[in-house]
């Protein structure tokens, strides 16, 4: 039901540290709300909720929420609400109704809980970060220093930057191949462009002029008499003309 990478104090003698847990449970993620957010934080499996604190207690006891308020020790209330996607939770030790110390602030994102790191942590690993990247340039610079007895030191970068465009030339890029959910989308979204944006017809060609009439036809009709007659005189051949007999 409940997901967790790990707890605290997993490895015996060595705690685990808390800002790189997270929990989780799935069944409580779609209804989560303000209302129930509360109850979800105080599962058993939460390794963020303390079974010691004030809300066990007026649960336990089905008492009113408001009376928090009027115990001493450690409770947690919810400090920030933006739903759907983000609740914070704050643990703190009430002193009086008027007086509480901050401990902790725990942050829900998308039903996943997580402890939100204090600002010597953010310090610490921002300095980390720094300290990491001018270790590197060094180390990178350190690489260029040439050293010859009659020059002394000097530095050398042609011959570095050299190897390593060569090595950028031999390297081939590397073609990642599309997967079957990308190939189908890219063709139903080709689909629905040409079905929004019609490819224009192409121009018919124009038609040829129609043929002149002869002078034979009169309102739409042809005399057929005169066909004929021109066609019976191109089948009739004269006589052949005959020559003197010579004795």
């Amino acid at each position: 039901m409940a997901m967790m990478p790990g707890r605290l104090g997993m490895v015996p003698g060595i705690p685990e540290n808390p800002l790189s847990l997270s929990w989780h449970d799935s069944t409580w993620i779609p209804i989560l709300n303000t209302a129930n957010v509360m109850d979800y934080f105080s599962e058993r499996s939460n390794p963020f909720f303390d079974r010691t604190c004030n809300n066990e207690i007026v649960k336990m006891q089905r008492l009113a929420p408001d009376q928090l308020q009027n115990m001493t020790g450690l409770e947690y209330v919810l400090l920030h609400v933006q739903e759907p996607i983000l609740y914070v939770i704050r643990k703190q030790h009430r002193h009086s109704p008027q007086q509480v110390t901050p401990l902790t602030d725990y942050y829900i994102i998308a039903g996943v809980v997580y402890q939100a790191p204090d600002l010597a942590s953010v310090l610490n690993s921002r300095l980390l970060s720094a300290v990491h990247h001018l270790q590197s340039s060094f180390e990178e610079v350190a690489s260029f220093a040439r050293y010859h007895p009659s020059k002394g030191y000097s530095w050398d970068f042609k011959s570095q930057k050299s190897i390593s465009d060569k090595a950028k030339k031999d390297e081939k890029p590397r073609e990642e191949p599309s997967s079957l959910f990308q190939r189908q989308r890219v063709d139903m979204l080709l689909g629905e462009l040409i079905k929004k944006f019609p490819l224009p017809t192409p121009p018919q060609p124009k038609a040829a002029p129609p043929a002149p009439v002869k002078a034979g036809m009169e309102n739409g009709t042809v005399d057929v008499k005169d066909i004929k007659t021109e066609n019976s005189q191109e089948k009739i051949k004269p006589p052949p003309e005959k020559k003197p007999r010579l004795n």
